[in-house]
């Protein structure tokens, strides 16, 4: 009889393989991060040990401390900022292909530290807990979300403007190695995750008595959701108050003017007429054709090229003129796409052969017109809230249309309307004489926005889809027509 054969086992299956400390390391601030978030109390084993780990990999103790800020973290150790950019954006050299071999590669030490520097930027952001919010707390939780936006490899104030671009934007910042979040898809969700937060700060502060105090209101930063509390309440406001709201107001408008200047100036309006002569300027010279034109002219013995005409690019840009109508809903609901269509309505006014108008509307409608160079002022001759009936705005906006080929009508609502079938009707005969309408459901910075599906079928079906998402959407679609 032969003995049985004897099976030879790997001693790795024999044997469990030692944990690594470093990721019990990791697992612990994480804990204690996670604790954090779902309960305030502090959790006495996971905070000591939580300690010990940053104590001993040589980070600041403070990093534990919920009541200190980012800011003041970096102004006490300075080399730290330089880490926390880009914190959470995926390493570019990571391989999806790599096989398990290639966690042995792994900076186990470096993770740990990372772990120590995410978990302060994600409990001190959303970790807002409860009751009244002051100035100053405000101010560090919107320096704390620009951290985070810094992290995740944006400008701070980009997830909550709606800027998103940055590192970890786009497909390339997605993350391979498994450990790290696929941000192309994370970023459009954190961003009206911290408006939201931003949002219920504002409402819990005691907003008329920080503005009744310059030192307060100083302390300030213009956001979206503090300048809607703004539009919403200045009505109530007076004196000192009054003047600081509309401080707060002013900058933040000339802050978003000129980001979206830049988006509108990045495309050249009109195609070259090269009916008309080039100026023969030196920004405008044609130096390889100057070059092309003239090599007959070069000397080999002399290693020159003489140069016996210039040639000038053409410049001058052939445009007819055009007139944009820009509706906007004031009802309460669409209070970021106002704003953000307010400020872009001043900045086309100001292109040469445009002619804009504006009207804002609730259940009654107003033609703002005369203001449209100033968005500072339009926006203080708005007024917030109620229902909504586009009725009267179209009764409005029909009088403008001088000629229809001519003309584009961008109309921004959510579309539930009070009279819904009429309106949906007039605007179906603008765009059948030839007017190119653009409805618009949402042109938000960090907000997200819902538009009636009755109307969006109908718009579906009559060949103008409902624009929503980012206003770079509607820069490039008034662009396109206006070229």
């Amino acid at each position: 009889m032969t003995e049985p054969e004897t099976a030879v086992q790997h001693p790795a299956e024999t044997e469990a393989a030692p944990h690594d400390p470093h990721d019990n390391r990791r697992q612990v601030l994480y804990w204690r991060l996670l604790a954090r978030l779902f309960d305030p109390e502090e959790q006495a084993a996971l905070e000591s040990a939580s300690l010990a780990v940053v104590e001993d990999i040589g980070l600041p103790p403070a990093l534990l401390d919920p009541g200190a800020s980012v800011d003041s973290i970096v102004q006490r150790h300075p080399e730290l900022a330089a880490e926390f950019d880009g914190l959470m954006v995926p390493e570019p050299d990571a391989d999806p292909t790599a096989g398990p071999d290639a966690d042995d590669t792994r900076d186990r030490p470096a993770e740990v530290r990372r772990a120590a520097l995410v978990s302060k930027v994600l409990l001190n952001v959303f970790a807002t807990g409860t009751g009244a919010v002051s100035a100053g707390r405000l101010a560090r939780w919107q320096s704390d979300a620009g951290w985070l936006e810094r992290a995740l490899g944006c400008s701070p104030g980009d997830l909550r403007g709606g800027r998103a671009g940055g590192r970890g934007a786009g497909p390339s910042g997605s993350g391979g190695n498994g450990r790290t979040p696929d941000l192309s898809r994370l970023i459009p969700q954190i961003g009206p995750e911290l408006g939201a937060l931003e949002g219920d700060l504002v409402k819990r502060m005691h907003l008329r008595e920080v503005l009744a105090d310059p030192a307060l209101a100083a302390r300030l930063t213009p956001s979206m959701s503090l300048i809607e509390q703004l539009l919403r309440d200045k009505n109530n406001l007076s004196g000192v108050a009054l003047a600081n709201a509309k401080a707060l107001i002013r900058r933040f408008v000339d802050e978003v003017a000129e980001v979206l200047r830049t988006q509108v100036e990045k495309t050249t309006v009109g195609a070259v007429d090269r009916s008309v002569p080039p100026k023969r300027v030196f920004r405008n010279l044609d130096l390889d054709r100057t070059i092309w034109k003239n090599l007959t002219n070069y000397s080999p013995e002399e290693e020159r090229l003489y140069v016996d005409r210039l040639y000038y690019r053409h410049t001058a840009r052939r445009t007819t003129p055009q007139r944009l109508v820009v509706v906007v809903d004031q009802s309460g609901s669409m209070v970021d796409s106002m704003v953000n269509c307010t400020i872009l309505a001043s900045i086309f006014a100001g292109l040469p052969k445009v002619d804009v108008h504006l009207i804002a509307y609730d259940t009654q409608a107003l033609d703002l017109t005369p203001w449209v160079h100033d968005p500072f002022e339009t926006l203080l001759r708005t007024n917030l809230g109620g229902g909504t009936d586009g009725t009267v705005a179209m009764a409005l906006a029909q009088p403008k249309i001088a000629e229809p080929r001519n003309t584009v009508v961008v109309w921004i609502s959510d579309f539930y309307e009070w009279r819904g079938e009429p309106l949906y009707d007039s605007m179906a005969a603008l765009h059948r004489s030839g007017v190119k309408f653009i409805p618009v459901g949402s042109v938000t910075s960090s907000g997200r926005g819902s538009v009636n599906p009755w109307f969006r079928e109908r718009f579906k079906d009559l060949g103008t889809p409902v624009l929503s998402g980012h206003i770079r959407k509607l820069v490039h679609e008034l662009k396109t027509f206006l070229t």
